[in-house]
């Protein structure tokens, strides 16, 4: 089966692990990439995995976490 390209924020909250209102937070806030449809709000599944690895930190980096 052929992954989706763009993402519902319920699948994006399920992928991070994190709340609805979180979601929107980032989203309202501009940190996470969103594609906006008319009133749809998509979340493109490569932005979305290109922002985990650029908001990844590692053991042992300097940096504040944005969550």
């Amino acid at each position: 089966m052929e992954e989706k390209v763009l993402l519902e924020v319920e699948e994006a909250r399920r992928i991070l692990g994190a709340s609805r209102w979180k979601i929107y937070e980032l989203i309202h806030r501009g940190e996470l990439p969103v594609l906006r449809i008319g009133r749809l709000v998509r979340i493109p599944r490569r932005a979305l995995e290109e922002w985990i690895v650029a908001n990844t930190r590692h053991p042992g980096s300097s940096g504040e976490s944005i969550c």
